[in-house]
């Protein structure tokens, strides 16, 4: 009994890596977010069914300005994963999202008022973040191989941060917690499809 268990295991295992073979995937990178972070980025995406598609990303940051005196910095790394169902068929044309995300950060001097409120011009904050939310995008065909995608998406995100003086070694000011509702993800796409 245990080995006619086994050799059905071993078909089905057989099967399932035969028909991933046969799924399409892409790797791409999101050109808005690099060049508005400096970030270098990478996304892989793989399809799960004809109309579904599972995508996993990261970005990061590690570098800090030589150019600036004032400490201005946008240093982070970035993950997440996005489950996509397609209107007609993945890889092409319309569809929709749910994603996750999680980052850890190191800002100081950006103003950023969504995420840390009219001021945040003014302080560094150090700390991390997790959410998650919808998304629409559209998948634009270039060729056999390549193609440009743009997604939009709202959600919800929990950062939690140490804050301090924006001057290099600023004292810390606090601890804080934030729940942050708006845009989740923006993505201009450069994709190369793996058939």
């Amino acid at each position: 009994m245990k080995i006619k268990g086994i050799i059905i295991l071993l078909f089905i295992f057989w099967g399932s890596i035969l028909q991933c073979s046969a799924q399409k995937a892409a790797v791409k990178t999101n050109l808005f977010y690099g060049i508005y972070s400096s970030s270098p980025n990478i996304e892989a995406e793989f399809g799960l069914s004809p109309r579904s598609t599972i995508e996993l990303g990261g970005g990061f940051n590690l570098f800090t300005s030589g150019k600036s005196s004032a400490n201005k910095k946008l240093v982070h790394w970035l993950g997440s994963a996005e489950y996509r169902y397609w209107t007609c068929e993945r890889f092409n044309g319309h569809f929709w999202g749910i994603h996750i995300l999680g980052s850890q950060y190191n800002i100081a001097g950006h103003h950023l008022p969504l995420l840390f409120g009219d001021d945040s011009g003014q302080y560094r904050y150090e700390g991390w973040g997790i959410g998650g939310g919808i998304s629409y995008g559209y998948h634009f065909l270039l060729s056999n191989r390549w193609s440009l995608e743009a997604n939009i998406g709202m959600g919800y995100a929990r950062l939690h941060y140490d804050k301090f003086r924006c001057e290099t070694c600023g004292e810390k000011t606090g601890t804080e917690n934030r729940n942050y509702f708006g845009p989740t993800k923006a993505a201009i796409s450069l994709i190369f499809l793996i058939k």
